[in-house]
């Protein structure tokens, strides 16, 4: 998993509340066990009509917000059914941190694992935000996790609270495999002593 330190970013504005996990990705897009290539799926529903051309008001679609990095949400984001690929498809379109005021659980613990940063606010922060998203491609906020800061395009700064274990997982780029793997020496430490305490196991 990729390590996430600083990002500075364009910032797509989604208002809509209750934004939902099968908004995020329909459950036609669930087949997969691969991680990659759900991009192009992420808000299909809301993103292109029924002959599959893209929806120019819908806010991905827009020139200036194709690239972003963030979205800053309405309340309750990735709420609805227990999908990891949402996330995935988050990723894979590429983002990289979801700004709101509040997400469900699951969403919200599943975006850690697969290295996505989730940033809870109060409304009127958001609501800051919100308005610098609208202005386009020309302001990007930037999202420093040490700090947890988020400074505007203005240069305005608004601190995030994050827990800190989920923090230095983000920091240092470790999923749940990635953890264990840092245990790879005592569990081969105990697998030797095992073997010659009891070689018949």
């Amino acid at each position: 998993m990729d390590k996430f330190t600083q990002l500075t970013g364009i910032a797509a504005p989604m208002p809509l509340v209750n934004i939902d996990t099968d908004m995020i990705i329909p459950k036609q897009f669930l087949k997969t066990i691969k991680r990659s290539g759900l991009g192009v799926h992420a808000f299909d529903e809301m993103r292109y009509d029924d002959n599959g051309a893209e929806k120019p008001d819908f806010v991905l679609n827009k020139p200036q917000y194709r690239k972003a990095e963030i979205i800053v949400a309405g309340d309750n984001f990735g709420c609805g059914s227990s999908r990891e690929h949402a996330p995935w498809a988050l990723a894979d379109f590429g983002i990289k941190a979801v700004i709101s005021t509040s997400f469900a659980d699951i969403f919200y613990n599943n975006c850690f694992k697969n290295g996505m940063l989730p940033i809870r606010l109060p409304q009127e922060q958001v609501d800051i935000l919100m308005k610098d998203a609208e202005r386009g491609a020309n302001a990007r906020m930037t999202i420093d996790l040490e700090k947890q800061e988020i400074t505007t395009s203005d240069g305005e700064v608004i601190r995030f609270d994050i827990d800190p274990f989920k923090k230095h997982c983000l920091l240092n780029g470790l999923d749940d495999i990635g953890l264990t793997m840092k245990k790879a020496p005592k569990i081969d430490s105990y697998e030797q002593a095992l073997a010659q305490s009891r070689p018949w196991v």
